[in-house]
């Protein structure tokens, strides 16, 4: 019996899914694949308003409180808050005062450099205006300078002789090949400096490439190297019109800072364009390397 009356139920499922498939037509807009796309589209189209709505919602809460950014000062070590309050704000002291007030507030237990920060009106693009040179400090700078010199064999005798610490011919070109750069300053002859240029990527961005500006391009090299250790240093504008410069250390003492930091302002003094018709100078801040800033008056006025 139970055969039979699955073989009655068999037709009856088949005459089923033939009558549901015959409710599609074969094309046009009541055909099975139109109807299923017209459902997807409508699905689509939900789904993008309910992101809609969600983006909305969002756009319209009200935003929370933006953190509190503390204070620099606050963010710096108690050492360097300690002396910072040391420092008058809004204050223009003298060269002298400033000089002073900065060996007081280095919170560094190391012996600190003392540097000036000039901002300049100059235009660092223009050629005339891309202020360079160099000046000897009459006290140094308190670093101890390695110099290197490349030249022919006997100017390197005289360079050994000057205090050169490295005075070497073809010899040099193999270490630069290995890349090995133990010097702080490099003394060339105009006669090897092409053998020179294709270490330009490498010497260039360190600041060791020889330039005539800096007076390290020259015939006489024992007189470079004297200056080089005796204190010489460069000092340049930067793309942002700021000179920095370290005049000497803290242990140096008020005297012999003021005068290598005068040294440097007469210098820069005479550095002025001819064709800069603004102001030349528009601020000056005297500091050690890890200590609060202090800002000096004008020196030209």
């Amino acid at each position: 019996m139970a055969e039979e009356e699955a073989k009655l139920e068999t037709p009856v499922v088949e005459e089923q899914a033939v009558e549901t498939e015959e409710k599609f037509a074969k094309s046009g807009k009541k055909s099975k694949k139109h109807i299923e796309e017209v459902k997807a589209e409508e699905e689509r189209q939900e789904r993008k308003a309910t992101r809609a709505a969600e983006e909305k919602a969002a756009a319209e809460k009200p935003k929370g409180a933006k953190p509190v950014t503390r204070p620099k000062i606050e963010r710096r070590g108690k050492a360097y808050q300690e002396k910072a309050k040391l420092v008058e704000k809004g204050k223009l002291y003298s060269l002298k005062d400033a000089i002073e007030l900065a060996i007081k507030t280095n919170p560094s237990k190391f012996d600190a450099s003392l540097e000036a920060h000039v901002r300049l009106g100059v235009d660092p693009r223009q050629a005339d205006q891309n202020i360079r040179t160099t000046i000897v400090l009459p006290n140094g700078n308190g670093k101890t300078v390695r110099v290197a010199v490349f030249a022919p064999l006997d100017l390197c005798k005289a360079a050994k002789a000057a205090g050169a610490d490295i005075a070497e011919d073809e010899e040099f070109l193999k270490q630069l090949e290995k890349g090995v750069i133990d010097f702080d300053v490099l003394i060339s002859t105009p006669a090897y400096m092409p053998k020179l240029g294709k270490f330009a990527r490498l010497l260039g961005p360190k600041g060791l490439m020889p330039n005539p500006k800096a007076g390290t391009v020259t015939m006489d090299v024992e007189k470079a190297v004297k200056e080089s250790k005796a204190g010489k240093v460069e000092y340049r504008v930067d793309k942002q019109s700021i000179v920095h410069i370290g005049f000497g250390k803290a242990s140096f003492g008020t005297d012999k800072l003021l005068e290598n930091a005068n040294v440097f302002f007469e210098s820069l003094k005479a550095q002025k364009p001819a064709s800069l018709k603004g102001t030349y100078v528009k601020s000056v801040f005297i500091t050690t390397t890890m200590g609060p800033s202090i800002s000096v008056e004008n020196l030209y006025n």
